[in-house]
């Protein structure tokens, strides 16, 4: 072998390394993404919210007058009966502290009313004594009438004067208990708070019933306490009435009608409730969001279809999430919104033809959070980018991640 061959030889090893190196370097290689077949599946196009349970009439018992509440000894959760179940008692409340000069206002009355007892009662001594003396002289002008010695007048005089007298003392004794009854007022006026009874057994209490039938939902003023007339004692409703009230955008809310279907779901079990909707309420009102952005918003009504042991154990204010649906079909052509993009004004995916994707503008139909309905620029069995990245332009070679 001569010196050339050899050196041939010895160069070409190192070269082919290094052709080798630089072609695996350079060559393109697949990206590697997840692929979609597009196929014929339900679409269900809805708006979703979350809203709110409430039971659709909620009592408010309120305290029919100004007094002292029992402690409520009802619970969250228990059964009143309507007429029949006492929910609250309300006794007199003591009487307020006097400022001084009040009190000695009061103290005065007493002994002014001391007095006009004291003279009403000299009044009807007085008169019983006048009339003591005309029952006698009425006694003697009827004897001596009996024997002619005096007059038919004069005994006349004696009758009238003596039905005088005793209509005088019958007003005196009148009088005596007025102005008793005014030493007791005045009295009474000058009560402080712990001298009131304490006796609760002897307290003529009010009991407040249960207007209709149904669960305590909340106890408003569990305590014992001073209330006012009107204010708030306790909640009652029917837990198995029960309604579900979302506020959704008033754009989405043009969209809802009664009678549309709705399922729940994020109620608490993995199976979805039915309902439908009842009322779409026409006041809007504005409602700031999380971001601080205010929106108009509309309440819509939702009446559970589910039987009642279905949703047992939901309850008054419960969150859920409302899917009000719009449109729905058993079988449309639908790909997942996330292979979606906008080329220009137009919607397009990245299909995958022999290993290369390529970019191809579809129409979109019906869509909701997860997928959309095509109208057009696909067919079922074609293979698309499900997540598009911009390392993705077309005659990329792709490859199933």
């Amino acid at each position: 072998m001569n010196a050339i061959v050899r050196r041939v030889l010895f160069w070409s090893v190192p070269i082919g390394v290094v052709a080798v190196a630089v072609f695996l370097a350079y060559r393109p290689t697949p990206v590697e993404v997840d692929l979609h077949t597009v196929r014929q599946t339900p679409l269900i196009a809805s708006v979703s919210e979350k809203g709110e349970t409430r039971i659709r009439d909620v009592f408010v018992l309120s305290s029919p007058i100004r007094g002292r509440a029992l402690r409520i000894e009802i619970d969250e959760g228990d059964t009143v009966t309507a007429n029949a179940t006492v929910v609250a008692e309300i006794e007199p409340i003591s009487p307020d502290f006097l400022d001084f000069r009040t009190e000695a206002e009061a103290e005065a009355s007493i002994e002014l009313s001391k007095a006009a007892v004291s003279f009403a009662q000299a009044e009807r001594d007085q008169a019983k004594a006048e009339l003591d003396f005309a029952a006698s002289e009425l006694e003697r002008t009827k004897k001596l009438r009996r024997s002619d010695t005096v007059s038919a007048r004069a005994l006349d005089n004696a009758e009238r004067l003596y039905f005088s007298k005793k209509a005088a003392f019958e007003s005196a004794v009148a009088g005596v208990r007025m102005r008793e009854s005014e030493l007791a007022a005045a009295e009474v006026r000058v009560l402080r708070p712990n001298q009131t009874p304490t006796d609760s057994l002897s307290c003529p209490c009010m009991p407040v019933f249960a207007p209709v039938s149904g669960k305590v939902l909340r106890v408003l003023h569990e305590s014992e306490g001073v209330v006012a007339a009107g204010q708030a004692l306790v909640e009652i409703g029917d837990p198995s009435d029960l309604e579900i009230v979302v506020d959704f955008l008033s754009t989405d809310a043009v969209r809802i009608e009664p009678g549309q279907r709705v399922f729940i779901e994020n109620w608490g079990h993995d199976t979805p409730l039915n309902g439908v909707v009842s009322k779409v309420e026409p006041f809007g009102f504005t409602k700031v969001s999380a971001l601080g952005i205010e929106e108009q918003r509309v309440n819509v009504i939702i009446q559970l279809t589910d039987p009642p042991a279905n949703w047992a154990r939901l309850g008054h204010g419960y969150q859920v999430e409302a899917n009000v649906v719009l449109w729905e079909s058993e079988s449309v052509l639908t790909v997942p919104l996330t292979a979606l993009f906008r080329e220009g004004e137009d919607w397009a995916v990245f299909t995958v033809v022999d290993g290369a994707a390529a970019i191809r503008t579809v129409t979109i139909g019906h869509k909701n959070n997860r997928q959309a309905e095509i109208t057009g620029g696909l067919s079922e069995g074609d293979v698309i980018v499900r997540y598009p990245n911009d390392h993705i332009e077309t005659g990329t070679l792709v490859s199933q991640r």
